[in-house]
């Protein structure tokens, strides 16, 4: 199917789909609908937990405050638009297990509402859009942004060759931490790969909890993940991800000579990683999606203590 359909066509895509068809997207024109939703516009979160890692580095390294700002809106826009290129690149080699999915049928891929030819050249636009981006950064970081691209073309394929396409995704995710460090600083040293290492397991672990909202699905369609790998036993991989993840950050801190404010206000987002662990069912797949979306206010907390640990 060439054309997008209308705006009806989404009209009750919220009863069997995580598709926020009636957010803000559906103010747009209804050519662009499709398009905003196959790059997730409708639901940010990803593009914040993708950011987040990269915020932490600013907050860690940054020179001054002049530079942190402009990196911030740098990553910003790159997290919006990268992640979304990621989105199309997943969907599109995932068209049609997605359609058999409950919660991804309605994405515009699987429903063919874009088709592969108009999701190849919305992917060459926004890889464009990247590189724009990307080419304000110094050379370091550019040679980090194009290595990225490895991890995000495999994310995909690991799910049907591997029980841990969660950990393929930290590394793609958590890319931002040393990247942004390099950004800032111009070199990437033992602070910016402790961070890298505590992003990968922070990710590691709420993608977990995320990937339970598909677990029976995936089973029937054969897809793998660490959640079906777990099962019953996700709690205390979670307390193991979790608790190595704040043990990282904290030495990324001390190795970068933060103050003394940095461990009390560390404790916070340590505080509600626990929560999460306490408050998890993996048989509750709205919990588990409204977990993984309180991982944003921990990424925010943990860059408040990075900077609290700089005054």
């Amino acid at each position: 199917m060439d054309m997008a359909p209308s705006g009806e066509a989404y009209r009750d895509v919220n009863t069997h789909t995580d598709i926020r068809a009636r957010s803000w997207v559906a103010q747009l024109p209804e050519g662009w609908q499709p398009f905003a939703l196959l790059m997730r516009l409708d639901r940010p979160i990803g593009a914040w937990l993708l950011f987040l890692p990269a915020l932490w580095a600013f907050a860690l390294a940054a020179p001054g405050w002049g530079v942190g700002v402009a990196l911030i809106l740098l990553f910003g826009i790159g997290s919006v638009v990268m992640r979304g290129a990621g989105c199309v690149v997943n969907d599109l080699w995932d068209r049609d297990l997605d359609r058999q999915v409950t919660r991804t049928a309605g994405r515009p891929l699987a429903s063919g509402a874009v088709s592969p030819r108009q999701a190849l050249a919305f992917l060459s636009a926004l890889l464009a859009l990247g590189l724009i981006i990307l080419v304000q950064l110094n050379g370091l970081s550019i040679l980090l942004g194009v290595v990225s691209l490895v991890p995000v073309g495999l994310y995909p394929l690991a799910k049907r060759v591997t029980d841990w396409p969660q950990a393929v995704l930290g590394l793609t995710f958590s890319w931002g931490a040393p990247m942004g460090y390099a950004a800032a600083t111009g070199r990437l040293d033992a602070p910016g790969l402790l961070l890298y290492a505590a992003a990968f397991l922070w990710i590691l672990g709420y993608d977990t909890i995320y990937a339970h909202q598909d677990r029976e699905d995936d089973a029937l369609v054969g897809v793998r993940s660490s959640a079906r790998r777990l099962g019953e036993r996700t709690r205390p991989f979670l307390v193991a991800c979790y608790g190595g993840a704040v043990a990282l950050l904290l030495a990324a801190g001390w190795q970068a000579g933060l103050g003394p404010l940095f461990y009390p206000v560390l404790l916070a987002p340590a505080a509600v990683l626990g929560w999460q662990v306490a408050r998890l069912d993996i048989h509750d797949p709205a919990r588990c999606l409204r977990l993984f979306q309180n991982n944003r206010e921990v990424g925010l907390l943990i860059a408040l203590a990075f900077l609290a640990g700089r005054l």
